[in-house]
């Protein structure tokens, strides 16, 4: 091309001509540069408005204003163009508006009246180059991309294949080139599915979404594929290009979050937040059919004390065969469902009466009060089941759930091993407990609390040798609240821990008073509630701390416990005993008679005191059966060495009987009602 351009020019015979004909005139971009200055000699008009640049700036201008190389590179190219070693080249142009432009430059030396210097034709290749570094680049792309390629005909017929599809497929190019796509076909998708997806690329020229397909071993696996149509310009199509990736492992990853964030980990069974929505589902389907939907709310009795016992490997064990006894009655469109531990609910939908919900309840309590096995352990619980239903008890999945837990607690209250149906009596119920456990909160702030103290008298002597600590509470508006009524609350809500802390500290403070003004063996019981040994709410460090800082002995203050904490043998509870008895603290079993026991245990923990309840006391007759029953006490307790008191001598026959019967203390209304520590000072 540069030498037909100086062939031409040799043809004229001034410069004038030269420059008006062929080079300031003519179309392409053409510069004259000095080499050995640097300097544009001339540009032509096309140079002029390509640059940006008027004639009169561009000539003398360095070339290194217009080009993006470095000095000495430019030098560089000039030897070699001026040498004839190279006439072409790439280069970067800047144009006086700062863009930046890719041009070819063909360059060859001229000699003008003895002036040797560069003549230059640029061309513009931007457009061109972006087009060949885009083709390069999805070249580059189709080879190297995780995501399988392939263009197939307008039959299907594959034409050409990446990488990735050898790598997800197991098919070479060589294998699947000249095959039809079919070949990834799988069974686990439909013919039917097959056909829609041709439809749709057919009719709209593409198609994305997931489908199984199979490998060339034979293996399924999940796509995500997209299919997009390249049509010739009369409409006709050139060929089709499918993309996928295998989402075969994500799918699985996802479908375990799921799974988890749905579903109990140990059980199996739906969790809280499937149950809510199972149960949202359930009132919506009963809406449209105008049926009831139950909920059941189902607690295991007695589960704790199998947990505790046997550890709570064996309490998961137990948790994992009751709910598949559970799921078992229940028909499969129903749901079961494990909110956390040992509670859970059962969604019965499709209800035309309440027959049905009674027989699979009654299969419930059944199949629960069988023996469990687990392990060399056969251990028995039940089920406490309280029912509500949607319309009637409720609209909101919410309160269809607090219905059916106050129903639960219900039958729980009535000897467990049953069910109970959800009345609005048990809504005033709830409010109250709920009251109550709000005023409970108060009272420990603001120390509404009081402690109430009742002689335990020596028979023998009929001095006043001990007494028992009992908590009341002084409530600004009901007056004084019967513990049985709040000490429950206290336990299900944890507040007993704080209460019976504070309760110990007062006993403690108040018996150092009394064994320094009075006599030096004054003992002062304090109860001591389930909930505290079995969840470590008592802190025996604490406890004898406080006797320390009070330059008490352990011997000044006796724990009361009753017989089934007796027989609770975790570990929790036996430590915290012992460690008691070893620090000198007596032990005293409550109630003694009305629950079980075993002398064993009774010999292990070397109680102290045995009381004996108040059942056998109020009815007390010479010859009567409890006066059997209470000298029979008497004597074992003492054969074992335990000392025992009588709870409610009312009558002062009763106190002659048992003093008879050589029993060694009293207590009880015949001696004093409990009372505040001032007037207890009167009894002295």
């Amino acid at each position: 091309m540069l030498d037909a351009y100086l062939k031409k020019l040799c043809t004229f015979s001034t410069e004038e001509e030269l420059f008006h004909r062929l080079f300031r005139k003519h179309s392409s971009i053409m510069l004259l540069i000095d080499p050995e200055t640097g300097t544009i000699a001339e540009a032509n008009q096309a140079a002029n408005a390509f640059y940006g640049y008027p004639q009169e700036t561009m000539r003398g201008m360095k070339i290194s204003r217009i080009s993006t190389q470095q000095e000495h590179e430019i030098q560089d190219e000039m030897r070699q163009a001026l040498a004839e070693r190279r006439n072409y080249f790439i280069f970067r142009h800047r144009l006086a508006d700062g863009t930046i432009r890719i041009v070819e430059v063909h360059s060859s030396a001229i000699d003008l009246k003895g002036r040797i210097l560069l003549f230059s034709i640029v061309f513009d290749i931007t457009v061109r180059q972006h087009a060949q570094d885009m083709q390069r680049l999805a070249s580059l792309v189709y080879q190297k991309s995780s995501e399988a390629m392939s263009v197939i005909d307008g039959n299907g017929e594959i034409m050409t294949i990446n990488p990735a599809f050898t790598d997800i497929t197991g098919y070479t190019e060589t294998e699947a080139v000249g095959k039809n796509i079919r070949i990834l076909n799988s069974d686990r998708e439909t013919p039917e599915c097959y056909r829609q997806m041709t439809k749709s690329v057919r009719a709209e020229g593409r198609w994305q979404g997931e489908l199984w397909a199979r490998r060339k071993n034979g293996e399924d696996f999940l796509r995500r594929l997209s299919v997009n149509t390249i049509y010739n310009a009369d409409g006709s199509v050139q060929c089709r290009v499918g993309l996928f990736s295998d989402i075969t492992k994500k799918r699985e990853t996802d479908e375990l979050i799921w799974r988890q964030a749905n579903f109990d980990t140990l059980t199996g069974l739906p969790n809280r937040s499937m149950f809510h929505d199972r149960l949202g589902q359930a009132i919506k389907q009963a809406n449209r059919a105008d049926q009831q939907v139950a909920l059941l709310f189902l607690d295991l009795d007695f589960f704790k004390e199998v947990n505790d016992t046997l550890g709570h490997a064996m309490g998961d064990r137990l948790l994992q065969d009751a709910a598949r006894r559970v799921r078992a009655c229940v028909r499969e469109t129903d749901t079961v469902a494990r909110l956390g531990g040992d509670e859970f609910t059962v969604i019965l939908g499709d209800l035309h009466d309440t027959r049905s919900i009674e027989r699979a309840v009654n299969d419930i309590l059944r199949t629960l009060a069988e023996p469990f096995q687990l392990g060399t352990e056969q251990v028995y619980i039940s089920a406490s089941i309280g029912i509500t239903f949607y319309p009637g008890d409720g609209t909101e999945t919410d309160t269809l759930l607090k219905n059916a837990d106050q129903a639960m607690y219900a039958a729980k209250a009535q000897g467990r091993n049953r069910y109970s149906y959800f009345t609005a009596s048990m809504q005033e119920v709830a409010q109250n407990r709920k009251r109550l456990v709000n005023d409970l909160r108060i009272a420990l702030h603001e120390k509404q609390f009081r402690v109430y103290y009742q002689p335990i008298v020596d028979l023998n002597t009929g001095r006043i040798h001990k007494a028992e600590a009992l908590i009341r509470w002084q409530h600004p508006v009901r007056g004084l609240i019967n513990p049985l009524e709040f000490i429950p609350i206290a336990e299900e809500t944890g507040m007993i821990t704080e209460l019976g802390e504070w309760i110990f500290r007062q006993a403690a403070r108040q018996v150092g008073a009394w064994r320094t003004r009075h006599h030096s063996s004054f003992q002062i019981s304090v109860n001591v509630s389930p909930v505290q040994l079995q969840n470590e709410g008592v802190n025996h460090e604490s406890w004898l701390s406080c006797l320390e800082s009070l330059e008490l002995p352990g011997q000044s203050v006796v724990v009361e416990i009753t017989e089934g904490m007796l027989m609770d043998s975790s570990a929790g509870v036996t430590d915290q005993l012992l460690r008691f008895r070893d620090n000198g603290v007596q032990v005293a079993l409550d109630d003694f008679g009305t629950g079980y026991s075993s002398l064993s245990y009774l010999k292990k923990f070397d109680i102290d005191y045995i009381k004996i309840d108040k059942s056998f006391v109020q009815n007390l007759a010479p010859g009567s059966d409890d006066m059997v029953l209470c000298d029979a006490i008497i004597v074992m307790a003492h054969k074992l060495g335990i000392k025992v008191v009588a709870e409610g001598v009312e009558t002062e026959l009763q106190r002659q009987l048992l003093a008879a019967s050589n029993c060694d203390y009293a207590q009880g209304h015949l001696f004093s009602q409990p009372v505040p520590a001032e007037e207890f000072e009167q009894l002295f």
